[in-house]
């Protein structure tokens, strides 16, 4: 078994108790579904067990007949990728901030509330990040339903 493999392996048991569904998408990567009330402890969990770091935080709009919102939470540990996918309701997708973990998330949250309209609980600094101030509430551009100004 490689290295990777074995830290995939660690990951996926430090998680058990709140994964609701996997898939290895690649070799080097595996990627958990986790229940939004779940996310603070797993990341907890990997903190304390110094598995890895978090590369990104990404957002995913499945559409509207979907009705969900994904979050994939991306953490590295050398060649190893573990994915943690979030599924939030598209109409009233919240989920909480992991700031209070990992203070650089602060980044990546917020360009998930600008962009995707995801509201994060508990997080320490909600201003916007790249829309500017003029841009109207309740219009986020990263939506599969958004439609530019002109092109209805």
């Amino acid at each position: 078994m490689s290295e990777t493999e074995t830290r995939l392996m660690e990951a996926e048991a430090l998680l058990a108790n709140w994964v609701t569904e996997k898939t290895a998408p690649a070799p080097h990567r595996l990627d958990l579904s986790l229940p939004p009330d779940a996310l603070v402890a797993a990341v907890q969990k990997l903190h304390e067990a110094g598995w890895g770091y978090l590369a990104a935080i990404a957002g995913l709009d499945l559409g509207v007949e979907a009705g969900v919102i994904e979050v994939l939470y991306h953490f590295c540990h050398g060649a190893a990728v573990l994915g943690l996918r979030v599924g939030l309701e598209r109409d009233r997708p919240v989920i909480p901030t992991i700031c209070s973990i990992i203070p650089s998330a602060s980044f990546f949250e917020r360009e998930l509330s600008e962009m995707f309209g995801i509201t994060v609980e508990g997080t320490p600094n909600p201003a916007r990040l790249f829309l500017p101030d003029e841009w109207p509430a309740g219009v986020h551009p990263l939506r599969k339903d958004y439609e530019p100004a002109g092109q209805e």
